[in-house]
């Protein structure tokens, strides 16, 4: 046999590919029997070599994947909250997520929802060229997901993002994926009838 072999290592804490001379002796791989060469073990191109340790009370066999023994570092959100290397200090700092600037004066000036009352037909303005979602205003009023006036509406098609519930409150009921809200300046009421969409298709 000659040339240099694939083969797959195997071990408690390791797998590996590696590539061998056939004419190496065992003594290179630690094995039991230093004098044969690894060719009269019949070792193939792409065989595995599992390793089994014998005596594993003197060696570190299976206690780098043994978790057990690791100790876990824990931090109270009090202590973390103090921390200035930290993911949230970051946000802090840099006034992201929660902790970006708001409009206070749109917080604190609801948008209004005049003229949109509860059954009517409308179409919500889509950021899709060419798409038209029409629907029946389902609920007007505040909400607890965020502030200002929401208009809840229940598509005539599955375009919607709920089923008239946000965050386990529900403002309206309609089918899955039927229902959304929208800001009422997104909201345009009038004579909007259902789509004819076998005609569409056809």
């Amino acid at each position: 046999m000659s040339g240099v072999l694939n083969i797959f290592v195997v071990s408690p804490d390791t797998r590996s590919e590696r590539r061998i001379e056939p004419y190496w002796t065992v003594q290179v791989l630690k094995l039991s029997d230093n004098s044969k060469t690894l060719s009269e073990y019949g070792l193939r191109d792409w065989q595995v070599l599992k390793i089994e340790d014998t005596n594993p009370s003197t060696s570190f066999t299976g206690q780098l994947t043994d978790l057990s023994q690791v100790d876990k570092f824990e931090l109270s959100e009090t202590e973390y909250a103090k921390r200035q290397d930290s993911v949230l200090a970051f946000k802090k700092r840099n006034r992201v997520g929660r902790f970006a600037e708001t409009n206070e004066a749109e917080d604190a000036a609801p948008q209004s929802a005049a003229g949109i009352e509860v059954g009517a037909r409308c179409e919500v303005e889509s950021t899709e060229p060419g798409l038209s979602k029409r629907g029946t205003v389902r609920y007007v009023g505040q909400t607890k997901f965020s502030k200002g006036v929401w208009v809840g509406i229940e598509y005539d098609e599955p375009l919607g993002k709920n089923d008239g519930s946000v965050q386990g409150e529900r403002y309206f009921a309609c089918r899955p994926s039927y229902g959304v809200f929208a800001r009422p300046d997104r909201v345009r009421v009038g004579d909007y009838p259902e789509l004819d969409l076998e005609a569409e298709e056809m």
